[in-house]
């Protein structure tokens, strides 16, 4: 079955958290036998700031991101089985969506990915004509990396067939525990880009706790934090590629996960960082969301936070074989039922249950 995945990008993690996201779920079924063709576009730096190689497994399209380039990837659509378009591509987003009624053959599925649900929502509830809810009928399937049933929910109310979540995984072979380095040495450290509808809460979880905590060392990896006001034990470090995410992980004490806002409100939405976090050994404190204890359980695989008081005082009373077994507790659990082999085996199943498109010709 040949797959067209019309996404932002699967080279690169440069200011796209999706990544590794893509490349669990579409590794996973490569190895199921499916025949699939990625398309990102050459947009916002990504393609200079590539962490792999383009992968034995999917074929990698970049394109121009220009209208010609669109056109030209978008004709390709029509010798897929299973079209896809992913959200949050950056450019594009309107004309992807809206293709989804043209670009594909009459018999093939048409999917829209969420990989940010409850931000799209959002905007649909606040645009009756937004090109998502436009198109919603002549869509068969959609998929989101999260939300549970509020998303469904709402999906479903606005007018979608089907909606069914494909939660966030670890792919083993990729995160994995590793030596420490001492690049990211602390006691606390956070990986998480700069980004308007999570700041607040990277300032209450992360920068209050470490004013709470003067004596801790804290690490920040990811963009956009060099010009941000910090206490003066957090060491900011920027972008950290893929390849040091095991290091990352596995060298502090603890690790943090801060959600966004939009899914943080929403529960049920559990970021990459979580399980590759996990997959690491790594001890993992979460602020609180709705739904957490379906993938790791609170005190013993996880630490839940309800602000920055909460965090430094998990800091205090954490002992090194304390976080050692949370640690491992964690990544037992996450490769018991969390890994992407297991995701590739639902997607495997929704799409073989799916029959192809019966439609009236105009």
């Amino acid at each position: 079955m040949k797959i067209a995945f019309y996404g932002s990008s699967l080279l690169s993690s440069y200011w796209n958290g999706a990544a590794t996201y893509y490349r669990g779920i579409l590794k996973a079924l490569a190895a199921r036998g499916y025949d699939i063709t990625f398309y990102e576009p050459d947009a916002f730096e990504r393609q200079q700031h590539r962490d792999i190689d383009p992968p034995s497994w999917a074929k990698v399209v970049v394109y121009p991101a220009t209208d010609d380039g669109l056109r030209r990837v978008l004709a390709e659509a029509h010798h897929a089985d299973v079209v896809v378009k992913a959200s949050g591509v950056g450019v594009f987003d309107r004309e992807l969506i809206e293709a989804l009624r043209t670009a594909p053959r009459a018999d093939a599925l048409r999917i829209f990915w969420d990989v940010d649900a409850a931000a799209t929502l959002d905007e649909m509830r606040a645009d009756p004509a937004h090109p998502v809810r436009a198109t919603l009928p002549e869509i068969d399937l959609v998929l989101t990396y999260g939300g549970g049933p509020p998303v469904i929910d709402a999906y479903t109310a606005m007018g979608a067939r089907e909606c069914i979540p494909v939660y966030n995984a670890l792919d083993p072979e990729t995160h994995h525990p590793a030596p420490a380095d001492p690049r990211f040495t602390a006691d606390l450290a956070l990986l998480a880009n700069r980004l308007p509808d999570r700041e607040a809460r990277i300032e209450e979880f992360f920068l209050r706790a470490a004013s709470l905590a003067p004596d801790r060392r804290f690490l920040l990896g990811g963009n956009g934090w060099h010009d941000k006001a910090m206490p003066s034990n957090i060491r900011a470090i920027g972008h950290v590629g893929t390849a040091d995410h095991n290091a990352f992980n596995c060298t502090p004490q603890a690790v943090l996960n801060v959600a966004r806002d939009s899914m943080a409100a929403i529960g049920f939405s559990p970021a990459t960082r979580v399980f590759e976090a996990a997959g690491a050994a790594a001890c993992l404190i979460t602020d609180a969301w709705e739904g957490i204890e379906l993938f790791l359980k609170p005190d013993s695989e996880v630490l839940v936070a309800r602000d920055g008081q909460d965090v430094a005082e998990h800091l205090a009373a954490l002992t090194p074989d304390r976080a050692r077994a949370i640690g491992a507790a964690a990544k037992a659990r996450v490769l018991a039922e969390h890994s992407y082999d297991l995701r590739g085996a639902q997607v495997d199943a929704i799409l073989k249950s799916r029959q192809p498109r019966e439609r009236k010709a105009a």
